[in-house]
Order: C-alpha cells, then structure tokens, then sequence
C-alpha cells in the first residue's frame, strides 16, 4: 500500500515549525542550534513534511514503530479503548491491563512471569534497579560501557555512552565494565571465542575487587542498540548469568529497544536461550502508540514482595490506552507473523544487502545485526578502522557524517546516524521491495562517506 501524502501545504508547515521553535524544549539538543523537521503525517514505513517530500523511516522513529506508523488494527484499539474507558488508576484491574500482561509475560523467557508496568524505557530500568537492590540488599549495580538505558536519575548513570557525562555525580552506585565487542576490542582479541572468555574474565575481575557482596546487579542491553547492535559472542549472555548465578546478583536484561520482533525473535534473549531475573521492555511494545515500558520479573524476585511492598508506582502505570494498544500490537504480530518476517528480512535482504554494499564502499568497516536490527561501522581508514568521525563528535568534527546523512535525505531516506555508525532499523515489517529501496538509497548516500576515506 502506498501511504497517501496530502496535498503541500508550506505554510501550515511554517507555522508548525513556528510554534515549535517558540515554545517546545527539545531533548538532547542546543536549542538554538536545531532545525526540526515539520511532519505532516506517517503511515506503514514512510512520514512526510509540509512541502510533499516523503521519506522511507530507517529510524522507526526512535527504534519503536516495529509495525509501523497507524496500523489500522491499532489505531482502531485506541479508539474503541478511548470510547469505553480513557483512563483509570493503576490499582485496579482493568481489562486491558490485564490482557496486556497476560500476552506479554506469554512471550517473555523463562518465569518472568510477573509485569509492573512504567510509561517507557527509563523508568522501567528505573525500577528494575530498585527492586534488585531490595531483592539482594546490596547497593552496586554494574553496567557496560557502549550502552544506553535511558535518562532518568539511575538510568543515565548505568548509561555507558556520553550522555552520561553531564550528569554522572560518582554517587549513583554505578560501576562500568567493557563488555564484548570484537570489532573493537578492548581485550586484543583475535576471535569471538577469545573476545568472550576474556570479557567474561574482565567481568570477574571486576566483581572481585568491587566485592561481590556489595553487587545488587549487572545490566546489559542484550544487544546494545543506540551504541552499536553490537551482537554478543556465543556464550557471553550465558557466562554471565552464571557470575550472577554464582554470586547472587540479579540478572538484568534491558530490551527496551532489542525486544518486540526487532531482532525477528520476541525478544533478543531468545537468541541465545538465556533467561534473565528482570527484564526491561518498552517501544516495540505497543509500536510507541501510546507510552508504555515495564519489568518482566521471575517469580524468586516477585516473591520478595509478596508480603512487603514494593515502594514503587506510577500515576499512569499500565494506562488502559497504552495497554490496548499493547494487546492490538501483540495480536497483529501474531496475526502477522511480523517477528517471523523480521527474521526473514534480516536473513534474505538485509544481510546480503549489506553485504554487498560494504564490499563497494572503502567507508564501510563492518557490517553486523540480526533481523530489523542492523548497524554499519563507518571508518576513514578500513587498514586501521580509524571512526570516521571522532568519538562524540561534533560541530565541523562531526561534518563526514552529516554530509552522508544529506545524501540519504535528499535521495529519500531517513538514516539513523549516531557518531560513525548508521543504523538499518525500519519497521520489522516493512515491505521487502521497500527494504531494498531503502539499501538502493543508503547505498548511494554512502559514495559521500566514502570521499573521506583516506587513500
């Protein structure tokens, strides 16, 4: 189905961005110094501006319209949901709330039978530290660098990337380790087998001289998104649940952007049979219709709280609109077969896809992901893999990068781009004729990049 584009309407446009710039605080930005684009609307995987110009969404907005913008089935939900019950407080059972958690715990591995419900991402990390720490009556949690888990006061400092920075006091109980990367290693190895036993030795190091007593959890991204889907080697997930099993630490997964289909199974755990004691979700959930996150907790961790209680809750936990929507995504996945069909993209178009266009480009380091969930390392010299732009750069320093993304705009893709990489996230179900599409353009846009790689 091609999304239907209202007529141009520069204008309204004008006065859209207008209204924006006078009054709207945007996040992660120097006020003064953006230029936010002014959409007109969004259906499946494309958004358009007020000028007519469509764009094919590689960002499935922040990586959560996993179905897609408006799906019909979903939109629908809300409304029926809006008709018969807008809103109600979260100490009630409700049905939506209920089918909603009935569907996800369903999906979710192992025990992790029990959700508590949050408006996003952050807050579920927010949370799930809390009850790790009143679980094990420790304070310490370890977390990766190359990371994101949102930005909320404990979220940001397990944030391993530099958003961090300005808000990282030393206070927060928060310990980073180097988590497997081989592309990069931090450990000098030469294979997967190599980067895993001694990341998993770093690790052990590193509870050894925090103290193991003093470990309330370890968190990690199961495959970390906004730093670089880098995917974990065989037997690292698993080598950490044992540490956490040995020492008594709880087990957090964070698959608030990995989870929902995006890696073409419901959650990315799956990819490696490991089954954490919480486990983060949100975006993906409910396509980011309508705000929702959550924890996923196993039954030892719930049974902690069965007669005390958790001292914890949110206005709008599990709001009858967002939990709708939740139910009306899960069943269209379902129906669908919309996980099966990322699985399927990644295999079939965008692997070899990507494949491919590395070979053509000098700027492409490396090219890894899974499903709907792909990244592209881009270095200045493929010899030494040289970034090619520097570690959070920015202003004149960041130039090779905003250059590549203006050709992909201008030839109708919208990239994900964060400092050297580009990310390959659209809907998990988009179209396998847009798929390729979208590689046709990334694949132009990439001769730009390529003109800063040294010779």
């Amino acid at each position: 189905m091609t999304p239907q584009i209202s007529q141009p309407d520069p204008q309204a446009g004008a006065a859209v961005k207008a209204a924006d710039r006078a009054h709207v605080f945007h996040s992660w930005s120097a006020q003064d110094l953006i230029d936010p684009l002014a959409v007109a609307g969004a259906e499946g995987s494309y958004f358009w501006d007020y000028e007519g110009n469509r764009y094919l969404d590689f960002t499935s907005g922040l990586v959560f319209t996993n179905i897609g913008y408006q799906h019909p089935k979903v939109v629908a939900a809300i409304q029926e949901q809006a008709a018969r019950m807008t809103t109600f407080a979260p100490a009630f059972a409700v049905e939506s709330r209920s089918e909603a958690a009935r569907l996800i715990a369903e999906r979710t591995p192992g025990d992790l039978d029990k959700i508590f419900f949050t408006n996003g991402g952050a807050e579920a990390v927010e949370n799930a530290v809390r009850m790790a720490r009143l679980h094990t009556g420790r304070a310490k949690v370890l977390s990766a660098y190359r990371s994101y888990h949102g930005a909320t006061s404990a979220a940001i400092n397990l944030t391993g990337d530099p958003r961090r920075w300005p808000s990282d006091t030393a206070s927060a109980g928060v310990v980073h380790f180097w988590a497997p990367f081989l592309y990069r290693s931090p450990f000098h190895s030469s294979t997967e087998a190599e980067e895993c036993a001694r990341a998993l030795q770093h690790l052990e190091d590193t509870i050894a001289f925090e103290g193991p007593q003093s470990i309330a959890a370890i968190i990690l991204e199961t495959i970390p998104g906004t730093a670089g889907i880098m995917i974990p080697p065989p037997g690292y997930l698993a080598g950490v649940r044992e540490i956490c099993d040995r020492y008594g630490i709880v087990f957090v997964l964070d698959e608030v952007m990995a989870g929902f289909g995006r890696t073409g199974t419901w959650f990315a755990a799956d990819l490696f049979d490991v089954t954490p004691d919480l486990l983060t979700f949100a975006k993906g959930v409910n396509s980011g219709y309508v705000p929702l996150g959550g924890v996923a907790i196993s039954a030892e961790i719930a049974e902690t709280f069965a007669h005390r209680p958790y001292p914890g809750g949110l206005t709008y936990s599990g709001h009858p609109l967002a939990c709708a929507a939740a139910v009306a995504t899960i069943r269209a996945m379902e129906d669908e077969d919309i996980v099966g069909g990322a699985a399927r993209l990644g295999a079939e178009v965008f692997g070899p896809g990507l494949a491919e266009i590395a070979e053509r480009h000098p700027s492409v380091g490396e090219v890894r992901g899974v499903g709907a969930f792909w990244a592209l390392e881009l270095v200045r010299d493929p010899r030494t893999r040289e970034p090619l732009v520097p570690y959070n750069a920015a202003g004149a320093d960041a130039a090779p990068m905003a250059a590549f993304g203006a050709a992909a705009k201008k030839r109708g893709l919208w990239p994900f781009i964060n400092m050297n990489r580009t990310h390959v996230v659209p809907p998990c179900n988009v179209s396998e004729t847009e798929a390729k599409e979208g590689l046709a353009a990334l694949d132009a846009a990439l001769s730009v990049a390529d003109e800063y790689v040294v010779e």
